[in-house]
């Protein structure tokens, strides 16, 4: 399986909410980075790590969140997703649409890391109630 089929499986996993298959190709050692001003930004290690951090994070406070792909690089060891992320704040009841890229980089056939690039202020607005519409 290519590094690109790796991926594609992991965006597959997610497109039918299956939080087990989109942590498949993480190792204990993978660092996971979310983009800073992103609201669950940090680097996080491994897949128990990202489970809590980021995926639970993400179900406690969006409905409908999710990633839709629109193209996948391979560039042989590092595989770029790019697409748009959507949802609705739980508390707020506020929609937002951002456009995202996934950078996802392989070490000797194994995935070391994942670092999201993302238009973070529609994420941002959406979570804030005082905002104006």
């Amino acid at each position: 399986m290519s590094n690109s089929d790796i991926i594609a499986a992991h965006y597959a996993a997610s497109d039918r909410g299956d939080l087990a298959g989109m942590l498949a190709p993480l190792g204990p050692e993978t660092t996971w980075t979310e983009a800073a001003g992103f609201p669950y930004a940090g680097t996080y290690t491994g897949p128990d790590e990202v489970k809590e951090k980021v995926f639970g994070a993400i179900a406690n406070d969006w409905d409908g969140y999710g990633f839709a792909l629109g193209e996948l690089a391979d560039a042989g060891d590092t595989v770029i997703g790019i697409g748009t992320y959507q949802g609705t704040h739980r508390e707020t009841g506020r929609s937002f649409t951002a456009r995202v890229a996934h950078v996802w980089k392989f070490d000797g056939g194994k995935l070391a890391s994942f670092e999201q690039i993302v238009d973070s202020a529609p994420v941002v607005k959406a979570m804030n109630a005082s905002e104006n519409r």
